[in-house]
């Protein structure tokens, strides 16, 4: 009869200090998951200017083949890159404009930045004519 006693006054419902600890163990998994949520999103972002540098390297490989050299650029600007067959539109995405690459070449050599625009801390991908990747940007471990 104790037995039956005891399960009819067993609570129903979840105390205060189980609640608790849930609350914290989901705080904490936030914590963690949070910084690399963050990573995550600034890289898809970067994924963007790395493709618009892609974009302009092929139109420089193309010129390559065409003149058997770079055209000089020292400053990047639309007029600029439509030497090389690149319109303002053809940069253009949700996060890179045309005015976030900078495109430096001469007969032999040239170089490409993408700067993620109104990020803290500047996010840059750079890459030159061999192929050489370099800058500060975030790839999304």
């Amino acid at each position: 009869m104790s037995a039956w006693v005891y399960r009819s006054r067993r609570p129903e419902a979840f105390t205060l200090i189980e609640l608790m600890i849930v609350v914290v163990i989901v705080a904490i998994l936030a914590l963690v998951a949070l910084p690399l949520y963050q990573g995550n999103i600034v890289a898809a972002k970067m994924s963007e200017g790395i493709a618009g540098c892609g974009t302009i390297r092929t139109a420089f490989r193309v010129y390559y083949s065409v003149h058997q050299n770079y055209p000089v650029l020292t400053a990047q600007n639309a007029s600029q890159l439509s030497v090389i067959g690149i319109g303002a539109t053809d940069l253009a995405g949700k996060y890179f404009a045309v005015t976030n690459y900078s495109v430096t070449s001469n007969a032999t050599t040239y170089s490409i930045t993408a700067t993620l625009p109104t990020y803290t801390p500047t996010q840059t991908y750079i890459i030159n004519q061999l192929g050489v990747e370099s800058g500060t940007y975030t790839t999304g471990q």
